[in-house]
């Protein structure tokens, strides 16, 4: 008998390949997967051919927000994901950390240096066969991976709407100004991370209560862009843009992204409000505006942003833009194995499932290639344990649920230890010794796991 957490597929499936459509992080780590395991895989991606609003190359991997992979402690969900990667072998992974940025406690990657390596590895792979075209319909005949993610192209969209009967949700996404290093002011500006724990990664603006109250009353008043087509505006909380959070109220932005906690300015003193730039290359010549999401206007961004004190003379080497992300209601159409029910050569992976964030998004891709790779060779599928990152997360998106929306991987998806532990910081570590001996266990069992 399979193990409980084993699932058998439903049927055998006689196949001549495995293709992966998407070629963002979950299609380039399912892909790797794959391959890495001795079968031969197709990566198909319709840019340059066809682009979408978001991306701006046509690499692989392609990082279209914030630089920034998130905090490498293992007290969050970030930290946690990091380490269940590295366990699992990821490719994405060992890119990221080849590539790295300074970023405090975070762990960013240099945007262009990224995406290319992780190209060059793949169309490098024997196994791997790159394929620049759309993908119009869901195939039949193949055991395929869509992680096409949340620009998914219309003609496969509807094509995957029409086979689950689901009507396809979606959300509204935003992204950050990046600012050219050399025209912010250091005069006024000053490097530092909070606490100075790392050193001075950031570039930090501080401003007073007059300078804060003046950029607040400009920035609510901004003219904004038209969700053309659109009449619901749904916005992601991870990456709610910087208008809307200012509309909460005056103090949301200075308790928020930019609370001054943890630092001083050159005199010493604690600012009133600091707008934080996180460098957004090796070379130090670009710079991202920390929580700065936005859809003013470009004229509008140029204005308000300039009011930052630094940055009255800031040139922009992209405006912060925003654009429609889709996502399969995948409750009532994924299995646990990430196969949809109503085709189970199908799996889904990345944001399009509803996983928000590039290493959910990894990792999930991860898994999909793994079963994948499985379901070619006719063997049993499996669910990774609930004690895990992995496991909580599909576990999650697989739950029947009201209102499902996207998420990231927070603790409090993991179960709870059973003994009572009052102190937070002391629950999380017990989480995450067992998420780590758990998937430690469940990859000694299952070796093809750990290629």
């Amino acid at each position: 008998m399979p193990a409980k957490n084993v699932i058998l597929s439903r049927e055998r499936i006689k196949v001549a390949r495995i293709d992966v459509v998407g070629g963002g992080l979950a299609g380039a780590e399912a892909a790797w997967q794959i391959a890495s395991r001795g079968e031969k895989v197709r990566l198909f991606e319709m840019r340059p051919g066809k682009n979408t609003p978001a991306h701006k190359t046509e690499f692989f991997g392609e990082l279209v927000c914030s630089n920034s992979l998130g905090s490498e402690k293992v007290s969050t969900g970030g930290g946690l994901l990091k380490l269940e990667l590295k366990k699992l072998n990821s490719m994405l992974l060992e890119v990221a950390l080849e590539n790295r940025v300074p970023a405090g406690n975070a762990l960013a990657v240099d945007r262009e240096k990224f995406p290319r390596e992780v190209t060059r590895r793949l169309e490098k792979h024997p196994l791997v066969e790159i394929c620049r075209e759309e993908v119009k319909n869901i195939p039949g005949d193949t055991i395929t991976i869509l992680a096409s993610g949340p620009l998914t192209s219309e003609p496969l969209a509807k094509s995957l709407q029409d086979l689950t009967g689901q009507e396809s949700l979606y959300f509204f996404d935003a992204a950050a100004p990046l600012v050219y290093s050399d025209t912010i002011n250091m005069e006024k500006a000053f490097k530092g991370s909070r606490y100075e724990e790392t050193g001075g990664d950031y570039i930090n603006c501080p401003m007073n209560e007059q300078e804060y109250r003046e950029f607040y009353s400009e920035l609510v008043k901004a003219e904004v862009s038209p969700l053309h087509g659109f009449e619901d505006n749904k916005l992601f909380a991870g990456c709610m843009p910087v208008e809307n959070l200012a509309q909460k109220g005056f103090k949301t932005l200075a308790f928020g992204h930019l609370k001054p906690v943890g630092l001083k300015d050159r005199e010493g003193n604690r600012p009133y409000a600091v707008v934080q730039l996180r460098r957004d290359n090796k070379e130090g010549t670009l710079y991202n505006m920390v929580g700065f999401q936005t859809r003013l206007k470009w004229p509008e961004q140029k204005r308000v942003f300039r009011m930052v004190p630094g940055l009255e003379n800031a040139e922009f080497a992209r405006y912060g833009v925003m654009h429609r992300n889709s996502f399969i209601n995948s409750p009532k159409s994924l299995e646990p194995t990430l196969q949809l029910k109503a085709r189970p050569n199908v799996f889904c992976a990345g944001q399009l499932i509803g996983v928000e964030g590039y290493l959910e998004s990894a990792l999930t891709g991860l898994w999909a290639g793994i079963n994948a790779f499985l379901l070619s060779r006719g063997e049993n599928l499996l669910v990774p344990p609930g004690q895990t990152a992995i496991g909580s997360l599909i576990d999650y998106i697989t739950t029947p649920a009201k209102n499902f929306q996207p998420i990231n991987m927070n603790f409090g998806l993991l179960p709870q230890p059973k003994k009572r532990i009052k102190k937070k910081e002391e629950r999380r570590e017990e989480q995450v010794r067992i998420a780590g001996e758990t998937l430690e266990r469940f990859i000694e069992d299952f070796k093809v796991i750990n290629k």
